[in-house]
């Protein structure tokens, strides 16, 4: 008796397919990977490397930015010099200048080899991945600040973009340090974190990823999915319990969405497959950032038609909604108004006027399957009563056959067919025999 490799192979493929629109919006995008040299000295970048491999062969423009705190510890130590601290930044004087770049040539080739993989019967089986590092990073010094003199410490002035550009467009995948360098050829240590917000904003990225060693979680430990950056400020103030890690990556975080970054995420690196599953998956696994909230209610656009049509398709199926079609969608659309969620539209629904009787119809009222419990529909509800307030109208009434206890326990009453505005009642279909449920909004304020 032979057994399959998948437990359920229908799952599989079906997962497998609910991948695709991911791959399909990401392919060409450019994506900035931030990371500490904790990473790659715990042995994390092993299993990582291989997750970067399958964002690479989905056509995902990578840009990989490392810091080596670690490394440059290590060094000191052996040394046996005393890191120097002010305002958490580290003094870089002519030795620690020294550790530092020795740490950074560690770290690049560790991740090179880790790269370059690519035993039989493993992830990275046929990969060819190529890094390509270099001068990107212009610096200048951090200065004399409250008395103390950063020396070697500096920040990032500019970033060669044409130079970036031009090596991801020729398949590469490009490596940042946290060194920079003077116009006059001085060497500068500069902080990880500023130069994946600086590279990101500069290569308007569409993603900035931070790996981290815990996302966000509230005072209950329970994970923030999604945070605007007014909310990841108010996490920040209130001193949410945030490891020292996360606290500084999410400061970063919220400074490159409200620069122009769409996404921002916080990933933990001690989970398996956590960067795929944030990336290729509705739910994530960690914190994502963006400048406002990711969901809005909006008016339907001709753009939208392929949206609705799949949200209200499978219920015209089963007898839920009254067929449409392509046609008539296209020529109804303005009465139309969608909820999205990331720019993937998640529910719909009409608003159609009868001015006789001051009324407005409620039609079509569809959310994804997997997110009817989540309150859209509420929603929907909410903004279709506020919508028909302010344009006059007292009543709002609904047909349907399934679901007349939803509208009930949101305030509708049953009615009959005499009740409709005299033009809906000439169009009333009695095979279908619908349910007729209305509600009084008042007037607008």
């Amino acid at each position: 008796m032979s057994t399959s490799i998948h437990p359920s192979p229908s799952r599989f493929v079906a997962w497998f397919r609910s991948v695709a629109p991911y791959i399909h919006s990401f392919r060409g995008k450019t994506f900035v990977i931030a990371f500490g040299g904790e990473v790659v000295a715990d042995g994390k970048f092993a299993v990582l490397a291989q997750d970067i491999n399958l964002l690479q062969a989905a056509g995902i423009r990578l840009v990989l930015i490392h810091g080596s705190r670690p490394q440059i510890e290590a060094q000191m130590k052996q040394r046996r010099v005393r890191s120097k601290y002010h305002n958490g930044l580290r003094i870089t004087d002519g030795v620690a200048l020294e550790c530092v770049k020795e740490a950074v040539g560690v770290m690049r080739v560790e991740i090179d080899a880790l790269l370059s993989q690519g035993l039989p019967n493993s992830p990275m089986a046929g990969a060819v991945i190529n890094t390509v590092s270099g001068n990107f990073i212009t610096a200048q010094p951090h200065g004399v600040r409250d008395g103390v003199d950063y020396q070697y410490t500096g920040m990032v002035r500019k970033v060669d973009v044409a130079a970036i550009e031009g090596c991801l467009a020729t398949g590469n995948i490009v490596m940042v340090s946290n060194i920079g360098y003077s116009p006059t050829g001085e060497i500068f240590n500069l902080s990880m974190e500023d130069v994946a917000v600086a590279t990101a904003r500069a290569l308007e990225a569409e993603k900035l990823v931070f790996l981290t060693d815990e996302p966000v979680v509230d005072n209950r430990g329970k994970l923030m999915a999604e945070l605007s950056a007014a909310e990841a400020d108010r996490i920040l103030a209130k001193g949410t319990r945030l490891t020292a890690d996360t606290r500084l990556y999410l400061a970063h975080a919220i400074e490159a969405v409200r620069g122009g970054v769409p996404r921002g995420h916080l990933v933990s690196h001690k989970v398996d497959g956590s960067l795929l599953l944030e990336l290729f998956t509705r739910g994530g696994s960690g914190s994502m950032l963006t400048a406002d909230k990711l969901e809005r209610m909006r008016q339907a656009t001709i753009d939208d038609v392929g949206g609705i049509l799949a949200l209200i398709e499978p219920l015209e199926e089963d007898g839920t909604l009254v067929y449409r079609g392509r046609e008539l969608l296209e020529r109804e659309i303005q009465r139309f108004f969608v909820v999205e969620h990331d720019r993937v539209i998640i529910g719909c629904a009409a608003l159609y006027p009868f001015p006789e009787g001051k009324s407005a119809e409620l039609a079509a009222l569809a959310v994804r399957p997997e997110l009817r419990r989540m309150g859209y529909g509420e929603k929907l509800l909410q903004y279709a009563e506020t919508s028909a307030r302010k344009q006059g109208f007292k009543r709002l009434f609904v047909l349907t056959t399934l679901t007349a206890y939803w509208f009930v326990e949101r305030g509708f009453t049953l009615g009959d067919v005499s009740s409709l505005p005299s033009s809906k009642r000439s169009l009333y279909n009695w095979q279908r025999r619908s349910k007729v449920l209305s509600k009084p909004i008042g007037s607008a304020r």
